[in-house]
């Protein structure tokens, strides 16, 4: 009969076995083992310094492509607008390059009677009723808000309300600027929009300059509000959208998907990078002065840039 020793010697033995086993096939595989990850870790380190290096050298491509639009924006954009006025509307999408466009207009020589940041307020459904309300409230005797769009669409109403205060009219009354500054006061002081540079005069083209589109629950509606927007003011002046990708939603490929739009406002796609804000000038010369509209920039179907004249 078998015991309770014989048992515990068994099991000993096993582990026993097991370990010697285990120390031997470590000692006899950890050369080559050893020798395959270290070459392994090697392999890998050369590839990180190679894709180290051509991002690095990309980077350092991009740096000098920027440098060399900008240093050849003076022989591009130099005085082609020169007695003429732009108004400057900013989306907060576009905040960040809103600064490089104006630069780059500024090289036009053209005259910028303002900038307006247009506020995520403007576009929020729940506000239409309310902006409906504020464009009869703002008006001024120089300012009517009677011909305006007969809708609820409280968007378009206001929108082109304030292009009749902020454009070039098509009939013979002239805006005073007490009147202007005053319907100005009313939206600002209702948190629509705020007037970071102070409106001169009457522009006779806008620049809208956007970003990416809206990505919340009411997207769909504030994105429709940018394009609605945007087609007022264009009914009015020669119009540009410098914009930034061309994502649905993107008051760009709105603007390019409508076959009536994209006839008359040029659009952007790259307005985030020197080039684009190169490129938005050069749009603008082109809707001014050629009475043309374009769609620019790196997306689908679009142009690089508008043709320079010989």
């Amino acid at each position: 009969m078998i015991n309770f020793r014989y048992h515990v010697v068994s099991i000993t033995a096993v582990f026993l076995a097991l370990a010697i086993g285990l120390v031997v096939g470590t000692a006899a595989l950890n050369g080559p083992v050893a020798d395959s990850l270290s070459a392994s870790v090697n392999e890998l380190r050369k590839d990180n310094d190679q894709l180290r290096e051509t991002v690095g050298s990309l980077q350092e491509e991009v740096t000098r492509e920027e440098d060399f639009a900008r240093e050849s924006a003076p022989l591009l954009l130099g005085g082609k607008l020169a007695g003429h006025r732009v108004l400057v509307l900013c989306l907060p999408s576009g905040e960040k390059h809103v600064d490089g466009v104006i630069e780059m207009l500024r090289q036009t020589g053209a005259t910028l009677t303002g900038r307006i940041d247009i506020q995520d307020k403007f576009v929020k459904p729940d506000n239409s009723v309310d902006l409906l309300g504020l464009a009869e409230q703002a008006a001024r005797p120089s300012v009517s808000a009677n011909g305006l769009p007969g809708n609820s669409n409280g968007v378009e109403t206001s929108s082109a309300f304030l292009a009749s205060a902020l454009l070039d009219r098509p009939d013979a009354t002239v805006v005073t600027e007490q009147d202007r500054r005053s319907v100005l006061d009313a939206y600002s002081n209702a948190g629509y929009l705020t007037v970071s540079d102070k409106v001169t005069g009457p522009a006779e083209a806008v620049v809208v300059v956007s970003g990416q589109p809206y990505v919340d629950r009411d997207s769909a509606q504030k994105d429709q509000a940018v394009v609605t927007m945007t087609e007022q003011f264009d009914k009015a002046v020669p119009l540009v959208v410098a914009g930034s990708g061309t994502s649905t939603g993107n008051v760009v490929q709105a603007v390019r998907d409508d076959p009536a739009l994209s006839k008359t406002i040029s659009t952007v796609d790259h307005a985030n990078t020197v080039q684009g804000q190169v490129v938005t000038a050069l749009a603008l010369i082109e809707q001014v002065i050629d009475k043309k509209a374009g769609q620019y920039g790196l997306g689908a179907g679009a142009t690089l840039l508008p043709k320079q004249p010989e």
